[in-house]
């Protein structure tokens, strides 16, 4: 199963690089007060994970069940893997897609463009559902620890989503309610 963390490991390190190197052609924001504001609530998530790994009865727990935990067949280190890559290829291509109005979650950008071609055709958010759909397949083929950041991730991208949702409908009133009405927040067909 190492190959299959490795390979994730891979994945996810792409990832990072891709969003870094990506973020210098980005439109500047509008406000940074707002980011600021929203600062806040990542910094606390971030932290809060931090701290549940660093207390020593979590560490101890998580060191001695994880032996319970890992992923020990082939066929779901090979499914979470696909999964994994599909998540990453999906946020990637969202990203691609929004090209210069891409910006963190819940900022607002000069002169900003309603994208909904490309992945933006069939969800609302499809970088959100990319990186959640990456993180399960980490679950699946690692370790069901991985459902914890998970869990935490999906929150935050929902209330990120609802917020985008109200700038981008007072934005582009008509298009945006045209649009939100052909398609769906993170999940085609379904969510």
């Amino acid at each position: 199963m190492i190959v299959f963390r490795e390979i994730i490991g891979a994945l996810w390190l792409v990832f990072i690089v891709f969003w870094i190197v990506s973020a210098f052609g980005a439109k500047r924001n509008v406000s940074r007060v707002s980011w600021r504001r929203q600062a806040g609530l990542r910094l606390i998530v971030i932290a809060l994970i931090l701290l549940a790994l660093r207390v020593p009865m979590v560490t101890d727990t998580l060191r001695h069940a994880r032996p319970y935990f890992v992923t020990l067949d082939p066929r779901l280190g090979i499914a979470g893997t696909i999964l994994c890559a599909l998540g990453v290829g999906l946020a990637i291509w969202a990203r691609v897609y929004l090209g210069r109005n891409w910006g963190l979650p819940m900022s607002r950008k000069a002169a900003p463009e309603l994208v909904t071609s490309g992945p933006y055709a069939f969800v609302r958010h499809p970088i959100y559902a990319g990186i959640m759909l990456a993180m399960l397949g980490s679950a699946v083929a690692e370790s069901i620890l991985w459902v914890l950041p998970f869990l935490i991730a999906t929150a935050y991208f929902i209330y990120s989503a609802r917020s985008e949702e109200r700038t981008m409908g007072q934005e582009f009133p008509e298009q945006y309610a045209a649009y939100r009405g052909r398609t769906k927040m993170l999940v085609p067909f379904v969510l």
